[in-house]
């Protein structure tokens, strides 16, 4: 009696490690994803330095070659790494949390607010309920109205998009619209930002009315918890890698100013891999009490993953539509990866439209 009972209690526990195991399988999606409704949303990413670094000799005219491919690509939906005004609310609310990321990263809507009388929260709903009934033929009066909701939203991309599309002789004050907003238009028009001279320009093109602003620095109550030491840790890893033959490749093409060849060289598998080396690679491996580097790491995986959830967001009511994620380089092994989880999502190979 007292062996088989031994013997029950045995093939139990068998029993539960068997469950166990198979509970920590993970579950295979593709077989949900077979026969999907409709086509399957398209998403590039599209790594990018930022342009705002480039060298004193960098021409806007120079990207021509690659928005002539992007356009071929023909997104509905443009991503863009800025902060939207629903999240730059949120850091103002909190700076004891997230410290000085708003102030950081985060324009002064003031003027938008002065000419619409509307706060970020209002204004951000306002342009929601003006693009879902915009007509296929706008006015400039409606232009012009929208891009200062948008300055009060704080989207200065997007109101590029609408001043691109306007004619020359429209480009003026009226409609809400007005002096302090015309003069902050123009700076917004000068500016060396790929958002700028990539997103904006190729959403003015293509005839989209926005982008959207997908960036995230939630994650920065991460990084402010750890406090300074972080910091000073990750400039000590950096600078062991500062001479690295990836950044001196970055250097030189960015220095000939074939921006064609800088897109490609920046959104390869190797070059990608390189650049996690010496950053988050080196990062997790870098040993120390508080491991400084896994909290880097930790708030780098983060910030990305509520990105992707913003794109995820971003293109949620056009299943099958054509998306242009663009956002800094280190950025894209990370979209890549988190994107191809989804159901119904196809990562695109940006090197192919680069050719």
């Amino acid at each position: 009696m007292k062996h088989s009972v031994t013997q029950r209690t045995l093939a139990a526990v068998a029993l539960c490690f068997s469950a166990l195991s198979v509970s920590a399988q993970s579950v295979d999606f593709s077989e949900f994803e077979r026969d999907i409704d409709g086509p399957r949303t398209q998403v590039l990413v599209l790594g990018s330095p930022h342009l705002s670094g480039m060298p004193d000799s960098f021409k806007p005219e120079r990207l021509e070659p690659v928005l002539e491919r992007l356009a071929l690509f023909k997104p509905a939906i443009i991503t863009i790494e800025a902060l939207s005004g629903e999240t730059c609310d949120q850091l103002q609310r909190y700076v004891a949390t997230y410290q000085d990321a708003a102030k950081d990263y985060c324009w002064d809507t003031d003027a938008g607010k002065a000419a619409t009388g509307l706060d970020v929260p209002a204004a951000v709903a306002e342009v929601e309920k003006t693009l879902a009934v915009w007509p296929e033929r706008p006015t400039p009066a409606q232009r012009r109205r929208l891009i200062a909701l948008f300055a009060a939203a704080n989207d200065r991309a997007s109101m590029l998009v609408q001043w691109l599309q306007l004619p020359v002789a429209e480009r003026r004050v009226g409609d809400t619209l007005d002096a302090a907003l015309l003069t902050q238009m123009e700076k917004i028009a000068q500016s060396k930002n790929e958002n700028i001279l990539i997103a904006a320009t190729l959403a003015a093109r293509l005839g989209l009315q926005r982008v959207y602003a997908v960036d995230d620095h939630t994650a920065d109550g991460i990084t402010a918890k750890a406090g300074p030491r972080l910091g000073e840790t990750m400039q000590s890893i950096w600078a062991q890698s500062a001479d690295a033959p990836v950044l001196a490749k970055a250097k030189a093409l960015e220095t000939a100013g074939d921006m064609l060849a800088v897109y490609r060289f920046y959104n390869t598998a190797e070059t990608q891999r390189d650049f996690i080396a010496f950053d988050f690679g080196a990062a997790l491996k870098h040993r120390s009490p508080q491991h400084d580097g896994r909290q880097y790491v930790a708030w780098w995986e983060t910030r990305n993953l509520r990105m992707v959830a913003n794109i995820r967001a971003a293109i949620g009511n056009q299943p099958g539509a054509r998306v242009l994620s663009l956002v800094g380089a280190s950025h894209k092994p990370y979209f890549d990866a988190y994107l191809g989880l989804m159901h119904d999502i196809d990562v695109v190979d940006a090197e192919t439209w680069l050719r």
